[in-house]
């Protein structure tokens, strides 16, 4: 975003009702408008639910109010994620910068990191984070595993480029590696090494991209989308190439969608190299993430 501009209170306070009336008739919910302003004016909870700030003489904005308008009218129009709008994402205690060259990282996905930290037998060493996007789960491992280092693998030089600079912002930069290629490939040099792997890899079948939210089919990266014609094209690949890269009791960690679950499991005990096979709920207790052990 460019040159910070100055608008008084009240000029934003009329955008904020205009915004959130048209929200309301496009079917978005006007609650994203507030959190737009959050990011983009500075503006805290408190000041929107009082619109205490309509009184201020002037306001810090990050971009010109026509600038602000064209792009949320993109969000009703076009069903631009508002994340994109403002270039970052809240996620477990960090701000993620996102562009539309990484998927946005979804709250139910920091139960990763969670189930990370109670898996792990090892907490040092080495662990990856297979196709990392933003480098949100990287940044997450981190975090809670001080000891290890994390080596974050993407295959779009777009993604990785915003990944290191989330690492950077939010001062992981020796803690995590970045490398460009395909799941383990740029790894080899690590083979048999690894105390865990975290993937939230891709896992909607191709024919039922179309069908999702205009927001996700839109604007977000398919790479990071498509997970093949049953959806778990990749989540294959992992199970069958990570045994090699794992120590003895490493970790096997992945996110996948409702209904999958019972094929992961199979294919885990079908590849016979892991024990301890379990499968976890989210929130909202859909079945949605596999952990196993190498044996």
């Amino acid at each position: 975003m460019g040159e910070k501009q100055l608008i008084s209170g009240l000029q934003l306070w009329q955008w904020r009702n205009t915004a959130q009336q048209a929200a309301i008739a496009t079917d978005v919910s006007p609650a994203e408008v507030d959190w737009l302003l959050l990011e983009v004016a500075g503006l805290d909870r408190l000041a929107l639910r009082l619109e205490s700030f309509k009184n201020w003489p002037q306001i810090h904005v990050q971009l010109p109010l026509e600038e602000l308008d064209r792009l949320w009218q993109r969000r009703l129009n076009d069903r631009l994620p508002v994340q994109y709008i403002a270039g970052v994402t809240p996620w477990r205690n960090f701000q993620i910068a996102v562009s539309s060259a990484v998927l946005i990282p979804r709250p139910e996905t920091e139960f990763l990191i969670d189930l990370a930290l109670a898996s792990a037998s090892n907490a040092s060493g080495h662990w990856a984070d297979l196709g990392t996007g933003s480098g949100a789960i990287a940044i997450g491992l981190a975090d809670i595993l001080p000891k290890a280092t994390i080596h974050a693998v993407d295959y779009s030089l777009e993604a990785l480029a915003i990944a290191q600079t989330n690492a950077r912002n939010l001062g992981f930069t020796d803690r995590i590696k970045f490398y460009q290629g395909s799941w383990w490939e740029p790894l080899t040099f690590l083979k048999g090494q690894f105390s865990g792997m975290v993937s939230n890899p891709p896992y909607i079948p191709t024919s039922t991209l179309p069908s999702l939210q205009p927001e996700v089919v839109n604007h977000e990266p398919h790479l990071a989308l498509d997970g093949g014609t049953d959806g778990l094209d990749c989540i294959r690949h992992l199970i069958e190439i990570s045994p090699s890269y794992l120590q003895p009791g490493g970790v096997w960690l992945i996110e996948m969608m409702a209904g999958q679950a019972d094929a992961v499991r199979e294919l885990l005990q079908n590849q016979g190299s892991y024990c301890k096979i379990q499968i976890h709920a989210d929130l909202a207790g859909i079945e949605r993430f596999a952990v196993a052990y190498r044996s």
